[in-house]
């Protein structure tokens, strides 16, 4: 797909991290973005600086959800690029037991769902939505291209560490759903990818202390560091020209692999 004022997208978790990265990327590729994000102050700063659009959406809210297509393609029209960023973590062990305590306590079960819902439910949410308004559109390629949804996943899919069980699952659902959803859309010419970043410098990293950030890279094969946002946003933007990207899973990783912890 070429990229250009014609052009349409949505990022969710638009505001900050990857996904304002990749907000920022398309826009500078001429794509026209609205953002996706509950933080309201932040997510319109980033829409005026991109001249886009700000929509505050809380993903685990199906009438949030529609509110925020709604709005969003009454501004820019229907988009043909949706990118799912939004989603949080958590560390809690399946089962642990209290420091200088006998007691033992199962991970609680409505924070394993609330990650699920933000996580996973969250992205399928937006995408259906979104995959629906794309099949209403023209094709703008000799070989019927529509549009093209691209997931966040997480390393943690595939080697989840200590206390991961929750943002694991999470993630691994989204790894899982990436094919059968690019078959779905397929005659539609709809492409679905999913991405799977390692260790970022991102929000989620912001508050730890500079020696932690650099022990964290030094666990990276190549390049020993963290990974930088526009590294996820400059990827996105390749799916999104590259139209035989379809139904993949890509590790953008610097290849580590996860230890248990």
């Amino acid at each position: 797909m070429q990229l250009n004022r014609s052009v349409t997208a949505v990022v969710t978790g638009g505001a900050s991290g990857l996904g304002e990265a990749t907000a920022r990327e398309l826009a500078a590729a001429g794509v026209r973005v609205a953002i996706f994000d509950r933080d309201k102050a932040k997510g319109e700063k980033v829409a005026a600086d991109i001249d886009g659009v700000y929509c505050e959406v809380d993903v685990t809210s199906e009438q949030s959800v529609v509110d925020g297509f709604k709005k969003a393609r009454a501004a820019l029209g229907q988009e043909r690029i949706l990118v799912n960023c939004a989603g949080t973590g958590i560390a809690i062990k399946t089962a642990s037991r209290k420091k200088d305590s006998p007691e033992i306590t199962p991970h609680p079960t409505e924070h394993f769902d609330r990650i699920i819902q933000i996580n996973l439910v969250g992205t399928f949410r937006c995408l259906a939505k979104s995959a629906a308004g794309m099949l209403s559109l023209e094709p703008v390629t000799e070989d019927g291209e529509r549009g093209v949804i691209i997931n966040t996943g997480s390393v943690a899919a595939e080697d989840g560490q200590i206390g991961q069980a929750a943002y694991s699952a999470s993630k691994g659902g989204i790894v899982g759903m990436t094919l059968p959803i690019a078959r779905d859309l397929s005659r539609d010419g709809v492409r679905c990818m999913t991405i799977l970043p390692g260790l970022f410098n991102t929000p989620l990293l912001a508050a730890a202390p500079e020696e932690l950030k650099k022990s964290l890279g030094a666990q990276v094969p190549f390049p020993s560091r963290l990974g930088h946002p526009y590294e996820y946003a400059k990827l996105a933007r390749h799916i999104c020209e590259n139209s035989m990207l379809n139904g993949e899973v890509i590790r953008l990783d610097g290849a580590i692999r996860m230890a248990p912890k």
